[in-house]
């Protein structure tokens, strides 16, 4: 083993070098952005930067672009007390705020009837099947397709759009929502009428910061290819384990998929015991979005999909990134089907 292999992409990229030095050069700005000083002028215009970049690199030009604390607060300030319908598979923070009757097939494709009350993700962080989505969603979950996919505000046509940082390489803890211009939205969070009135607060400077640069760093990479040769690796790891492991199921195989994300489900493996394994092993993978892996539960994105219990508890994901390499994902199927054959003649 020569170091620990960092296969957990989709639940947080690491900081991009981009990032960490905006944010440092941030921490010298001494002003607060609604100060009409000096000071508060250049931090106002440093804000200002980021929000350009932001949209630039989102294709939201000529759209609103409010900074919240994440895509969590992005999606209750989106879709709260709006009645919108959506899909078992969204993630949680959407989930909590929908009406959950939209159809899901076996490939993880919704079925989306009345798109401007639906709330929709363009990818999905456990299987990364990719949406083909109708024109005129009320709301599109892009956290995961922001940066992976070559993807525009202005292309979806919906009226608002959830996105995150630190799902770019960007720091955690700041996101946005994106609002097609003339939105009409009600703050949740009230006090000075900070940006443009939908989130009140003194803003996150160096959060906002590593934002923009993350942004504009990760289009970047998405221009010059980096992301086909990650898909390349990702498809190697799938050959790998195919070829010998049958009875794994690869979800969402044939749909359309992120470039880096492989989503195994072995029945009568448990998903949690394989993490273990893994990490013990040097891997960090996971067995679901991040913010419910900790949870002992079936993934409701699988059975969304009409998956049993079993095998949805059985579940993985491996999320790749620029960083991988292709000796990371033929280490991580050798290791993983050396546990794989452990597993098989301990249950015979």
């Amino acid at each position: 083993m020569t170091g620990r292999v960092y296969l957990d992409g989709n639940a947080t990229m690491p900081l991009r070098h981009e990032a960490r030095g905006a944010m440092i050069a941030a921490m010298d700005v001494v002003g607060n952005p609604s100060s009409v000083h000096a000071e508060g002028r250049a931090a106002k215009a440093l804000v200002e930067r980021a929000r350009a970049q932001v949209a630039a690199a989102f294709g939201a030009e000529g759209a609103d672009v409010v900074f919240v604390s994440g895509a969590t607060e992005a999606a209750a300030l989106a879709c709260a007390d709006r009645g919108l319908f959506g899909a078992d598979l969204e993630h949680d923070a959407v989930r909590a705020w929908i009406d959950p009757v939209l159809g899901v097939d076996g490939s993880g494709r919704v079925s989306v009837a009345e798109p401007e009350r639906s709330a929709v993700q363009l990818a999905n962080s456990e299987t990364g099947v990719v949406q083909e989505l109708p024109t005129g969603v009320a709301v599109v979950d892009a956290t995961q397709a922001f940066g992976k996919l070559p993807v525009a505000f202005n292309w979806l046509g919906c009226e608002m759009a959830l996105i995150s940082a630190h799902k770019i390489g960007g720091p955690k803890g700041i996101g946005a929502l994106v609002m097609r211009r003339g939105t009409d939205l009600a703050p949740r969070i009230k006090g000075g009428g900070q940006e443009m009135g939908r989130r009140s607060g003194t803003e996150n400077l160096l959060g906002i910061a590593g934002f923009g640069a993350a942004a504009e760093a990760a289009m970047r990479d998405l221009e010059a290819g980096v992301w086909d040769r990650v898909e390349k690796l990702r498809n190697i790891l799938d050959s790998s384990i195919e070829a010998q492991a049958k009875e794994t199921i690869f979800v969402g195989k044939d749909a359309r998929r992120l470039p880096n994300t492989t989503c195994l489900a072995t029945p009568g493996w448990k998903g949690e015991t394989q993490v273990m394994q893994m990490d013990l092993a040097g891997f960090a993978i996971s067995a679901g979005s991040a913010c419910s892996s900790g949870k002992v539960k079936a993934s409701a994105v699988l059975t969304a999909m009409g998956f049993d219990k079993d095998t949805a508890k059985s579940a993985i994901r491996v999320s790749l990134g620029p960083w991988t390499t292709e000796e990371d994902v033929r280490r991580f199927a050798e290791t993983w089907l050396t546990k794989w054959k452990s597993h098989r003649a301990r249950a015979a």
